[in-house]
């Protein structure tokens, strides 16, 4: 009885769901190449995988050793230590310390917790600036249905290396800034998560990405803040999936007619902003996957029920409710519709490609003049054991048009604490991104990258007909006013599962009218830097 009363007090100060951290790439890309292997099926569609899932996945990979190579297997060996402890047990009790985690398990309880610790610096001939971050994380589970887990991570930067200008992929997050232009902020996630046989339901503050990708989707990239949704995921038969999420996002448009004063100064409050998103899987045969869903950005009043009925495509919901009169309809929505398709039909090839359509008119989309294809499209592969085993090329290409995430109601675009949640370039952009990767050992990976990227005019917008910012017939890349080339050589060092040693060297060359707003300042016009770091936790 005490166990159990242990176990849900930790429940209740647990405040988010039961995922793995987006960061931990090196167990994403190994998942990843199981996959392509043919070891494990896997829905690379939607991400963070629950612990459970990674569990599952390990063990049927154990099943198919044949598949894998001898860096493979040792590989699927570390892990399976850490993460196949997350199924259910048989009877017995453990208590230890391994490493740096703390592990207890019974029959009823499992209880994982671990610190987590990082520094990674810089330095290049405009100077140098650090990330330091700091905290601790649990995961838990009671019983073989319920999970949970928490994590707080204390950060600071001495120079504030995102803003929702900034065109790079680096962890955002809402900043306390100071006025050396560096920040500080603070990091929870978590999740709490009660699942079956055949599906979940649970509610997480965590980032989300929806979209196959391997260098930032175009769906939902997972580079926003974290925020906090109600999730709902089932998979009742082999050849479908399906996910859900109601998520509660930051719109940063303040409400003036609720700002009130406190006798000293003024308590601004925001207008509420909320985002319903669904996405239906399909196997048709396999190791092949289509994806189709859609999703509502609403605000203007409290959570509206029709949104939190998963299966419902939205846009049809809107003009239900309201109609076509009012500026944006009654709740301020705009809604956006999102296909994925994954093919890892030849072995150690695995080809995706995803479209994100934000409004098009189709009577008038092949008119230049008059056409509104607000889309997003992006087409890669990755290639594993390339020629020789354990080397990986990937290559991946992605535009998006004009005025894609975006909306003439500031709280309506495709956004959450100002960070856009779809590709990190936004609208009018384009990127090529190209790598090849090595790992010889199960404990070494080496990447070298070219990622070449540009961005045009952001185009002013108000969604009237017969203005010049009606949104019509805007030309694509017309004038570039951004435009950057960067290669990156990269290595890290894993010597136990959780914990990296890594360091890089990056060329990069930023250019453009725009280049003081979109880079980073270390990072802009010519640079060669160079970066150094460990971490453990992610």
């Amino acid at each position: 009885m005490r166990k159990l009363l242990f176990a849900l007090l930790l429940l209740l100060v647990a405040k988010t769901a039961n995922s793995q951290h987006l960061a931990n790439a090196d167990l994403y890309d190994f998942l990843d190449e199981l996959a392509n292997s043919g070891a494990v099926e896997l829905n690379s569609a939607v991400k963070p995988y629950s612990r459970e899932l990674i569990a599952e996945l390990l063990v049927e990979a154990g099943g198919h050793k044949e598949l894998l190579n001898q860096r493979q297997q040792h590989s699927l060996e570390r892990y399976a230590k850490v993460y196949v402890r997350s199924l259910p047990s048989g009877d017995y009790h453990t208590a230890k310390l391994e490493w740096f985690r703390y592990v207890y398990q019974d029959t009823l309880f499992l209880f994982d917790a671990s610190p987590i610790l990082g520094y990674s610096y810089w330095s290049n001939d405009s100077g140098s600036f650090y990330r330091r971050w700091g905290g601790a994380e649990v995961y838990g589970q009671v019983g073989d249905h319920l999970s949970f887990s928490a994590s707080l991570r204390d950060q600071h930067e001495s120079s504030r290396l995102t803003s929702p200008s900034y065109l790079n992929q680096f962890q955002t997050s809402n900043y306390k800034p100071n006025s050396d232009g560096g920040g500080d902020y603070d990091e929870t996630r978590g999740s709490i998560n009660y699942r079956w046989k055949w599906g979940s339901v649970g509610a997480a503050m965590d980032q989300v990405a929806w979209g196959d990708n391997y260098h930032g989707g175009n769906i939902l990239s997972g580079r926003a803040p974290v925020f906090p949704a109600l999730k709902f995921q089932m998979a009742p038969c082999r050849w479908f999936e399906f996910n859900y999420l109601h998520a509660w996002l930051k719109s940063d448009v303040v409400d003036s007619a609720r700002i009130y004063s406190n006798g000293t100064s003024n308590r601004l409050v925001l207008r509420p902003k909320y985002m319903a998103a669904n996405l239906f899987t399909f196997q048709p045969f396999h190791n092949f996957r289509f994806s189709v869903g859609n999703s509502i950005i609403y605000s203007d009043e409290n959570p509206n029920l029709a949104y939190f009925i998963p299966f419902l495509f939205y846009k049809s919901v809107d003009r239900s409710l309201n109609g076509y009169s009012n500026l944006g309809n009654q709740l301020g929505e705009n809604s956006q519709l999102f296909i994925n398709v994954s093919s890892r039909n030849i072995r150690n090839l695995h080809l995706y490609g995803s479209l994100f359509v934000d409004e098009v008119a189709l009577g008038d989309a092949f008119d230049k003049d008059k056409q509104s294809n607000f889309l997003s499209l992006k087409a890669g592969g990755r290639m594993s054991n390339l020629f020789v085993e354990n080397l990986f090329l990937t290559a991946e290409f992605t535009i998006t048009r004009p005025l894609t995430y975006r909306h003439y109601i500031s709280t309506a675009d495709f956004a959450s604490s100002s960070f856009n949640m779809g590709h990190y370039l936004g609208d009018n952009s384009q990127e090529l991104y190209v790598s090849l990767g090595y790992k010889p050992l199960a404990t070494v990976w080496a990447e070298v990258s070219y990622t070449a990227s540009q961005k045009g005019e952001e185009y002013p917008y108000s969604g009237q007909s017969g203005t010049a910012s009606s949104g019509k017939g805007l030309p694509y890349l017309s004038e570039v006013l951004w435009e950057a080339s960067d290669v990156e050589f990269r290595v890290r060092y894993q010597p136990v599962v959780g914990a990296w040693v890594f360091a890089g060297l990056t060329l990069s060359d930023h250019s453009g009218s725009m280049d003081p707003t979109y880079s980073q300042p270390y990072f802009r016009g010519q640079r060669t830097t160079f970066q150094v770091g460990a971490n453990v936790g992610f």
